[in-house]
């Protein structure tokens, strides 16, 4: 023997113009997140061509590292991701 439970009532599905808003407000996120992922690529390019740079003016990767208060292995993964 089973029991109804959820299976008694039959669920409508939502009309999304009854959601416009929900669904305009979903666009403009999505819309941000992929300017901010975009912002995101940029500024890592250009902090790999400052942190190269100050290697090649002679810093090390651990001077550079206590400068802006990381850890030589956050410098270096920095500089190896693409």
């Amino acid at each position: 023997m089973t029991t109804l439970g959820c299976h008694r009532y039959v669920m409508k599905s939502p009309h999304p113009a009854d959601h416009a808003e929900t669904f305009h407000r979903l666009e403009e996120v999505r819309a941000q997140a992929l300017e901010h992922a975009r912002l995101a690529r940029q500024f890592h390019q250009e902090r790999r061509g400052i942190i190269g740079q100050l290697i090649e003016a002679g810093f090390s990767q651990a001077d550079i590292a206590r400068e802006i208060g990381v850890t030589r292995q956050a410098i270096q993964k920095m500089l190896s991701a693409s």
